[in-house]
């Protein structure tokens, strides 16, 4: 079967429901977020990842509790998905003592050890060294898990990508390189700023196998990170997927979305959306879209009244954790 066929075969109605309410999760969360940071709740950057509900859905389908992730900035669907506390998340943008990472790291930054989710990271490409030795170290030991990485497309003309990849083939770490191609690295489209846009080819001058999968289909992403990480979790070294996927908002609610058409948008939107698809191919009922809906919805007001309640981190507290020289 190939990974279209599997992206868009029919599946059991209670799995199909699980992974539309996942995707609504995400979904309806960065609506909300996009809201409250008009309002000023939330301040700081804000990165939306509308658009690419499918990704984080799909890959932590195949992914394991004891597996480690390493994210990225735009990380609210990865922690949605990976199970951290809607309520967590949304009082660590709101900068309260109870988030996830103290009320300190805010929306960019998600943390939560208990969940082998280690953050969150501002830099373009900062998680890649760090999935590096969390693999490395699991190897030394003996663990037989897997460290996935989550990296966007302006990561990949970092030298901590070439760096890392070179690294996790020659050691041959336990580690799941899987690359967000929303096809915009920041504000430039990617065929303007890279030379060679066939990923596969480029893993492979690492040695490391490499496939791609449809980011827009959830059933197609499931697939193909599971047919990886098993493959990791056997002893065969890294290996990469490049999700195709697209976002729907600019880079961040500061940026004003410039460098493409709305016209473009707007085709994706229309046709592409990953929840939409997914509806109409599993020929998921109203009903059951509106009742997904409706317990969605409560998660989400239960969260921002967590947030809204949370305690602010006390002023003698603001050099705990602090390192001073």
């Amino acid at each position: 079967m190939t990974r279209t066929e599997a992206g868009r075969a029919a599946v059991a109605p209670v799995r199909a429901a699980e992974l539309l309410h996942g995707m609504l999760r995400i979904r309806r969360f960065e609506e909300k977020a996009a809201e409250l940071y008009s309002l000023a709740k939330i301040r700081g950057f804000l990165h939306l990842y509308i658009g690419e509900e499918a990704v984080a859905v799909g890959a932590f389908r195949s992914l394991r509790e004891e597996d480690r992730i390493v994210a990225t900035y735009r990380e609210h669907g990865h922690a949605l998905a990976r199970g951290l506390p809607m309520g967590a998340l949304m009082a660590e943008m709101f900068g309260k003592a109870s988030g996830c990472s103290g009320g300190r790291g805010g929306s960019m930054h998600f943390f939560d050890a208990s969940r082998r989710f280690y953050g969150g990271y501002a830099i373009v490409g900062g998680g890649l060294p760090v999935a590096v030795g969390l693999a490395l170290a699991d190897a030394m030991q003996g663990n037989p898990v897997v460290t996935a990485c989550f990296f966007g497309d302006g990561a990949v003309v970092e030298g901590e990508f070439h760096e890392s990849m070179n690294l996790a083939a020659l050691w041959k770490l336990p580690l799941l390189f899987l690359y967000e191609n929303n096809l915009y690295a920041m504000g430039t489209a990617i065929e303007r700023s890279q030379a060679q846009l066939d990923m596969e080819l480029r893993a492979r001058g690492y040695g490391v196998p490499a496939t791609v999968a449809d980011g827009m289909d959830v059933l197609a992403v499931e697939a193909a990170v599971r047919e990886a990480a098993e493959a990791v979790r056997g002893g065969d070294g890294p290996h990469l997927v490049e999700l195709k996927t697209y976002r729907f908002r600019a880079h961040s609610l500061a940026d004003p979305d410039l460098y493409r058409s709305k016209e473009e948008v707007e085709q994706w939107r229309t046709t592409r959306d990953p929840i939409d698809l997914f509806v109409a191919r599993q020929g998921i009922d109203a009903e059951t879209v509106a009742r997904l809906e409706a317990d969605v919805g409560a998660e989400l007001d239960e969260a921002i009244a967590f947030a809204e309640a949370g305690d602010w981190e006390p002023v003698e507290d603001l050099e705990r954790n602090v390192t001073t020289t």
